[in-house]
């Protein structure tokens, strides 16, 4: 009987210990007092870690859910074409079980992070400043396509992390069958991969150089395929930059397709107006002596607002290659996508 007493008082002063300990939680939420003494407030960069972890969950889960309700109406979509067709109950069980077994296939294809060793390296057909381009087979279907590989810490060294990015973003948005295509893209510590179309008839440079002079049929042709290409990227507010031979590609029926979009860059051009492609427009209306326009006069700050005003409607990088650069390229007064039509009308 006293071991029962024993045991049930000590029962009762857990429970006041932890009655105790909620009370003075919940005072010092009341409060929103300091955290009591002792313990560290969570610094400035661990809040921000917080919310992009909570962010990454929340896309996490809320991507999920929405592949669960488009797996759904797909599934709804199919039963209902079924019912249409009035197949048998056989059949019908047995398309959606292949139906079942695709949706699978698919959910694990997505789970699976591709890496440089789901590809076997063959024959180098490029080599750049900081990277390389590659043939290479996939090792799980055999199928061949183009590795291209970007050092990071030369990219970095060089400055030109922002036109990776815009090339990979600009590959990734644009759907079109007039540029090459990017199927997926992944990274390690050292190196970024871009793995894109394999197209095997060479450059529109060699073929020129064995052809000599095109045909009145041919330059037609490759002259429309090589507007829908540029008019592609321009539809997505891109400039490429680089347009010459070299960078036109052929696959193996012969069409062409742009590639090379290490130079590209995107532009907000739907507020562009004449006057911002010139930064000499005579403000004031004041003459010269020998009848020339004066140079405007701004000041320091009105030069920064312009400048702040232009440097997402135009670019003003001296980029491209001597040979196919555009005058108002060299004239560093800005320039749109007009810098791109260049090549194609010399």
């Amino acid at each position: 009987m006293e071991s029962v007493r024993c045991w049930f008082n000590k029962l009762k002063s857990k429970d006041k210990l932890k009655s105790s300990k909620k009370k003075e939680a919940a005072g010092n939420a009341k409060e929103g007092s300091k955290p009591p003494a002792g313990e560290e407030v969570p610094s400035n960069v661990t809040k921000q870690r917080v919310e992009a972890a909570k962010q990454y969950i929340e896309n996490h889960y809320k991507k999920q859910m929405k592949s669960l309700q488009e797996r759904k109406e797909r599934r709804d979509i199919l039963e209902k074409k079924l019912a249409d067709a009035e197949v048998s109950e056989e059949e019908h069980n047995n398309l959606l079980k292949y139906f079942e077994k695709k949706e699978t296939e698919y959910m694990r294809l997505q789970r699976h992070k591709m890496g440089a060793d789901d590809f076997e390296p063959l024959t180098m057909i490029g080599k750049g400043a900081f990277g390389e381009v590659r043939i290479c087979r996939e090792k799980a279907t055999g199928h061949v396509y183009a590795m291209k590989k970007l050092k990071k810490s030369e990219m970095l060294r060089r400055g030109q992390v922002e036109h990776v990015k815009a090339e990979r973003n600009l590959l990734a948005e644009v759907d079109s069958n007039c540029i090459v295509k990017l199927y997926c893209s992944f990274q390690d510590e050292e190196y970024l991969y871009l793995i894109m179309e394999y197209l095997p008839g060479g450059d529109m440079m060699t073929l020129l150089m064995r052809k000599d002079t095109l045909t009145e049929d041919e330059a037609r042709f490759y002259v429309g395929e090589t507007v829908l290409a540029i008019e592609s990227i321009h539809k997505h507010n891109y400039i490429h930059r680089d347009i010459k031979p070299d960078n036109l590609l052929l696959d193996r029926n012969g069409h062409m397709k742009l590639s090379d979009f290490g130079l590209c860059k995107p532009l907000d051009c739907s507020n562009l107006q004449e006057k911002d492609f010139s930064t000499a427009n005579n403000l004031s209306g004041a003459l010269l002596s020998d009848g020339r326009p004066a140079a405007p006069q701004r000041t320091q700050q009105e030069q920064l607002q312009h400048w702040q005003r232009n440097r997402r409607m135009l670019a003003y990088s001296t980029v491209g290659t001597p040979d196919y650069i555009a005058p108002e390229v060299l004239l560093k007064k800005g320039y749109g996508m007009e810098c791109d039509w260049f090549v194609l009308c010399q």
